[in-house]
């Protein structure tokens, strides 16, 4: 799967959870690093929208693939986001035929209590 050049940046990988769905995981390095210790706020607002693309390229691949590109992003910060490593998912909340919604999670220690949260809407052109 082709991901945004900003992953690269991020040197975020992707894995895959037990259901196949992609899973982005961004180690910290000086490059995402925030104040002392923590990491910085848009590192993680990026992580999370590579998490979303991830999760829309990934249900459209089994459609026959198409363009997609951001209508709106609104991310939700819960807590400081440490020096560790930090994974990111996304999950479709609707796939219409021009627009779909995507929620996008990043944790750290547990994915039960996320650093962050974004709703993101994507314009979609299919091939």
């Amino acid at each position: 799967m082709k991901l945004p050049p900003y992953a690269a940046l991020l040197e975020a990988t992707l894995e895959r959870d037990e259901d196949d769905t992609p899973v982005m995981v961004m180690p910290f390095h000086a490059g995402v690093l925030g104040r002392p210790g923590f990491l910085q706020g848009g590192a993680i607002a990026g992580l999370l929208e590579v998490a979303a693309i991830a999760a829309l390229r990934h249900a459209l691949e089994s459609e026959g693939g198409g363009r997609i590109k951001p209508i709106n992003v609104t991310v939700d910060f819960m807590r400081g986001g440490r020096d560790r490593e930090t994974r990111a998912a996304g999950r479709i909340t609707r796939l219409g035929n021009r627009v779909a919604n995507v929620v996008a999670f990043a944790w750290q220690d547990d994915r039960e209590r996320p650093i962050a949260a974004a709703r993101m809407n994507y314009l979609i052109e299919r091939d």
